[in-house]
């Protein structure tokens, strides 16, 4: 049996405490080692059986899904703008119809 696990990850902020590398980058993408945070999360999530992902972003949102348009990952990636100044509950909530029942919901910045 193939369950559908969708994973949300939130990837709106500015990162204003580490500005010196947002100013940059969005957050998530701040690299670890040879990819950016959110790619590690994204594989670790794969691991589990995850193979769809919606990453609401905000903040740099156009460097996040252009690195997502490049790069090879085995799962289904959906970067959706939720807006910059956006508040955690409500990029959840313009997500809404996008989501079913059940998924998994993480912040974009930490692993």
């Amino acid at each position: 049996m193939n369950i559908e696990r969708k994973g949300i990850i939130l990837a709106g902020g500015k990162g204003t405490r580490i500005s010196e590398y947002t100013k940059i980058l969005p957050k998530p993408m701040i690299k670890v080692g040879s990819k950016p945070i959110i790619e590690h999360i994204i594989n670790y999530y794969i691991k589990f059986g995850f193979n769809d992902f919606i990453i609401a972003s905000g903040y740099k949102h156009r460097i996040i899904k252009d690195y997502f348009k490049k790069v090879k990952i085995s799962a289904s990636i959906e970067v959706v703008n939720t807006g910059i100044e956006t508040l955690t509950g409500t990029r959840l909530k313009k997500l809404s119809k996008k989501l079913k029942k059940t998924f998994m919901l993480t912040y974009g910045d930490g692993l």
